[in-house]
């Protein structure tokens, strides 16, 4: 199978730096710099937004009067309140760009007059389930996931998100995803292959080891060091299309027009994965048999030597196994030790960055 003419480019160590995953800096995180110091830093490095949580909090909006004082970087505001309906004239004098309320402090759908021009967002913890955001799809922008405890810094990221984040993905593809907590330069990473458009980073930014700069610098791009295992994050195998041996044509079409990811995999009645069938091996298998045409079949279409990675394989790991190929790839199997099929990892919103 000829990999380089037959795959998409997916290039990690010569185009991931233009990937588009915004950065908002969370200005409350840092307890040892002014808050002139700090958003001069930030603005310096051209950091995306300035993240500001309001908890209940009115005297927030000096500090965001303070902040348009010293720079243009848009607001990225977050209300976490009972009763936000008291904070709108702030929030519309301050010409907000991005306003998030919490779902889980509201008793109802908050009515957002005219006078308030920002993107909407509905931020969800990790216990509450993505479908709460049907009643408010029609008027809000972006689903923030709080993957921590919101309003606190320096917490863990919870990989359960990673699968939400899929399922927000599906259930509505026309809206932004954002994320905040425990974002570090691995989980970008991942966050930017899951197709998330801006991350929230508090503690891993503003309280940086070495500085602001270079701690931007690694949520933007993939030289990182990684313990994430793609098992974390990967398309499991019962959410990604498969074939037996025995599939038909049609069958092996069908597979690949509902899943909508380029290929299909194949696998034996035991599980272990024998090989898989993309767009461009159907493209080969019909121009050589193109005679036999109702009577093509898996055998006919089959790549049985595809790239795959183990379940144990960490980012890290699978960034340099990807630098390593001289062909170009889209997605990459996942299997267990046994070459029993665990599910993939697919690049399509890597590209799409691009």
């Amino acid at each position: 199978m000829d990999l380089e003419k037959d795959h998409i480019v997916c290039n990690f160590e010569t185009r991931s730096n233009i990937l588009t995953l915004k950065i908002s800096a969370s200005i409350y995180s840092n307890k040892t710099k002014t808050l002139d110091e700090l958003v001069k830093e930030l603005d310096a490095v051209h950091v995306d937004y300035l993240h500001v949580d309001c908890n209940n909090d009115p005297t927030v909006f000096t500090h965001i009067n303070q902040i348009r004082a010293i720079t243009k970087t848009p607001i990225d505001l977050h209300v976490i309140s009972s009763t936000p309906d008291k904070f709108f004239k702030e929030i519309a004098d301050a010409k907000i760009e991005y306003l998030t309320f919490q779902y889980e402090n509201l008793t109802t759908p908050p009515i957002i007059p005219d006078t308030i021009q920002a993107k909407l967002g509905l931020a969800i913890v990790s216990e509450t389930p993505v479908e709460v955001f049907e009643k408010y799809k029609d008027r809000f922008d972006f689903v923030l996931f709080m993957t921590t405890t919101p309003g606190q810094s320096g917490g863990i990221f919870n990989p359960e998100n990673f699968k939400k984040i899929r399922s927000c993905k599906t259930k509505y593809p026309d809206k932004k995803i954002h994320v905040d907590g425990g974002v570090t330069d691995e989980v970008a990473f991942v966050l930017r292959n899951l197709g998330v458009d801006s991350v929230v980073s508090g503690n891993y930014l503003v309280n940086a080891n070495d500085t602001i700069g270079r701690a931007l610098h690694r949520l933007k791009t993939d030289n990182i060091s990684s313990h994430t295992k793609v098992s974390d994050f990967m398309l499991p195998k019962d959410e990604m299309p498969v074939v037996s041996p025995l599939a038909t044509f049609m069958d092996i079409l069908q597979s690949i027009e509902k899943y909508n990811l380029g290929f299909t995999a194949v696998i034996d009645p035991g599980g272990q994965l024998k090989g898989i069938i993309s767009n461009a091996d159907v493209r080969r298998g019909l121009i050589k048999n193109m005679h036999l045409l109702p009577n093509i079949h898996v055998v006919d279409l089959i790549n049985a030597q595809p790239y795959n990675i183990k379940v144990s394989t960490t980012v890290s790991e699978m960034i340099d196994f990807i630098k390593g190929i001289k062909a170009t790839i889209l997605f990459l199997p996942v299997v267990d030790d046994n070459n029993h099929l665990q599910g993939v990892v697919t690049f399509n919103n890597l590209i799409k960055g691009e």
